[in-house]
């Protein structure tokens, strides 16, 4: 499945809000880092990954989020996970990364 990435800045939240959907794999992490990288640019605030739509993440699209993570904590701001399918969260748990990235349902 295709990688399809939305965003939006929430001025109430003071945020970004981004919905990923799809795969996020060798293929297509480069494309959403670049999206991610984009949005800091433009105006450095927390991401907010609406994950519930995304199906997958192999350690590339991990190694990405990861220096995504340190560009913010940089800015004392955050990255974070919403809603991830179990497989993810599972991964997430796993790997230690629940302890790098804020993760939680909503």
């Amino acid at each position: 499945m295709a990688l399809k990435v939305r965003s939006l800045f929430s001025e109430r939240n003071d945020r970004w809000e981004v919905k990923v959907i799809g795969e996020v794999d060798i293929d297509s992490a480069d494309e959403l880092k670049l999206k991610l990288v984009d949005l800091l640019m433009e105006k450095n605030r927390s991401i907010f990954i609406n994950a519930e739509d995304m199906d997958y993440i192999d350690s590339t699209g991990l190694g990405m989020l990861i220096g995504i993570v340190k560009r913010l904590k940089a800015e004392n701001n955050d990255l974070i996970i919403v809603n991830p399918k179990s497989g993810i969260l599972k991964l997430l748990t796993i790997t230690g990364l629940d302890k790098v990235f804020t993760v939680r349902e909503e």
